[in-house]
């Protein structure tokens, strides 16, 4: 392979899209965002292949890989459904394809950053893993005998794990989802909740967890919230080890010490998983992306 061949790695987000030109080692040579393009409220899938274009000039672009939000059909490269972006049924590989003559491999934002994380970030070498981002929603990447599950999309809601069903009523409609507790809002939500304070953010809890005895059950709760989901996907699924990403994850050790502690001592007959904090942060998307860019090329990093 010419050591000049290049794939374009691109990160669709409700806010903006990121795109990256990525090199053999998994290394940005460039690097585009844009705020994401709407017509009539509905994301702009032109805007991707706009982008896939402009990062192939001059260049040897032999792949292309587009993590995406929503309900997204791997297999077929089809959005069926991302309420952030306004898209339903959107052919999104077949669109971009067309688009840019490049091909290209589409894959739900979170599998993304699994494939990430397992191939070269904190869950290398795992046949058997889990990757969970906390974030503003929460959802999972499952490995089993290393093949990445799916579903046609649907695989990997752990968000929407019910883990205190008297609980408040999700967004999604359900009451006691596992994001009404340890989702990213959930922390200041509840903290504002018990104390009256507004507080900004899950790291504005972190930072009274010395002090702050509301600050502490507010985030023991999520704890609790965590491992229980995470008692279930590890019965279900028996991972080797389990990555925690996402923004509320960068309280390292303060969230993943107390997560690992309280799901192991919940397991039983079952697998007992390392539970690590995840290696690549913002950079996994990215990273995931140029891999499903190589995948599509049939060049193995």
């Amino acid at each position: 392979m010419a050591a000049d061949q290049h794939v374009v790695a691109v990160d669709v987000g409700g806010t903006s899209i990121k795109a990256a030109l990525v090199d053999r080692d998994l290394r940005a040579v460039e690097v585009l965002r844009e705020p994401t393009r709407r017509i009539g409220g509905v994301a702009d899938v032109g805007q991707i292949g706009e982008l896939v274009n402009r990062l192939s000039e001059g260049h040897t672009v032999v792949g292309a890989g587009v993590a995406v939000p929503g309900i997204v059909d791997d297999d077929l490269g089809l959005v069926r459904a991302a309420v952030n972006l306004g898209w339903v049924d959107v052919a999104l590989r077949d669109q971009v394809s067309a688009a840019t003559g490049v091909p290209l491999l589409v894959r739900h934002d979170v599998r993304t950053g699994g494939l990430a994380e397992f191939t070269v970030g904190a869950g290398k070498g795992a046949a058997d893993a889990l990757f969970m981002p906390v974030g503003t929603g929460i959802a999972a990447a499952v490995q089993v005998d290393g093949r990445m599950l799916g579903a046609a999309g649907y695989a990997g809601e752990i968000g929407h794990v019910v883990v205190d069903p008297g609980g408040a009523v999700c967004g999604c409609g359900m009451r006691g989802c596992l994001e009404t507790l340890a989702a990213a809002p959930a922390f200041a939500r509840r903290y504002k909740e018990r104390t009256g304070h507004a507080i900004t953010d899950a790291a504005g809890v972190a930072g009274l967890l010395d002090t702050d005895p509301d600050a502490q059950a507010v985030w023991t709760d999520a704890v609790n919230a965590l491992a229980t989901a995470l008692l279930s996907a590890v019965t279900l699924f028996g991972p080797s080890v389990i990555v925690l990403g996402g923004g509320v994850a960068e309280a390292g050790e303060a969230l993943v010490g107390p997560v690992r502690i309280e799901l192991l001592s919940r397991l039983k007959f079952q697998r007992r998983p390392e539970v690590v904090r995840a290696a690549l942060g913002q950079d996994a998307g990215r990273v995931g992306a140029a891999l499903l860019g190589w995948q599509a090329a049939n060049v193995e990093v």
